[in-house]
């Protein structure tokens, strides 16, 4: 058995006093796309923060290829190989879209992803490269944000709702292009309140119900009825 890329084990979270996560646990393989799905206030966001080092984490919670990474500061699990698409994109007003992206090549990880291989996968940053990223639709502001992740070559990247507020076919648009992404290496953790696109776009999925995975199991063996008792916890 392959050890995990990204393994969770048993994390809990808190903001305060308040938990957020109680004992979770998940794993991503090299290679793979997971999705994790459940209702608002689920705990998705706050389980990326965690990988991500937004919010402390016992080190042995989060292991990356084998090493302990929980607890780590932002920018050392980010030099490790995580890359984490913020839900709101978090792109950055004053600078223009080609100097959003530059600063996730920060880190100089080497790998295919460039400014030239991200204006491959979504030429219409390309066009737009010296506008605000204030000029640019929702759409072209997700895009620019997978790709400024992208450009940190991470070994994970965590994308969380990047179908937010989207029109479908722009949507569509961009899920389209994370097989090539998943094809350079990379591997995926979606988090997605479209659960029928979410189990279109992986292998596995993981249902968060109030802090804890309510159910998991590989996309194509997960029937409505039982995805749909763990996302409402009936």
């Amino acid at each position: 058995m392959c050890e995990p890329l990204l393994a969770v084990r048993s994390l809990d979270a808190f903001y305060g006093d308040f938990q957020a996560l109680f004992g979770l646990s998940m794993e991503l393989m090299a290679g793979e796309a997971v999705a994790v799905i459940g209702a608002n206030g689920a705990g998705k966001s706050t389980l990326f923060k965690s990988i991500a080092g937004l919010l402390r984490a016992r080190p042995d919670a989060i292991r990356l290829a084998g090493e302990p990474i929980g607890g780590m500061a932002a920018h050392a699990i980010a030099a490790r190989g995580i890359a984490l698409v913020p839900e709101g994109r978090g792109l950055f007003p004053s600078l223009s879209v080609e100097e959003n992206l530059l600063l996730g090549g920060q880190l100089k990880r080497p790998g295919p992803w460039n400014l030239q291989s991200i204006y491959e996968l979504f030429p219409p940053l390309a066009e737009l490269r010296h506008l605000p990223s204030t000029a640019l639709s929702g759409g072209q502001q997700q895009m620019a944000a997978i790709g400024r992740g992208l450009m940190a070559n991470p070994k994970v990247l965590l994308c969380d709702e990047i179908s937010l507020g989207l029109a479908p076919i722009v949507v569509r648009d961009i899920y389209g292009r994370l097989g090539a992404i998943v094809a350079e290496g990379i591997s995926l953790v979606l988090v997605e309140q479209d659960v029928v696109r979410a189990l279109n776009a992986t292998q596995r999925v993981y249902c968060l119900q109030e802090g804890r995975v309510a159910l998991a199991g590989a996309a194509k063996d997960l029937t409505a009825e039982a995805i749909a008792a763990a996302y409402f916890g009936v």
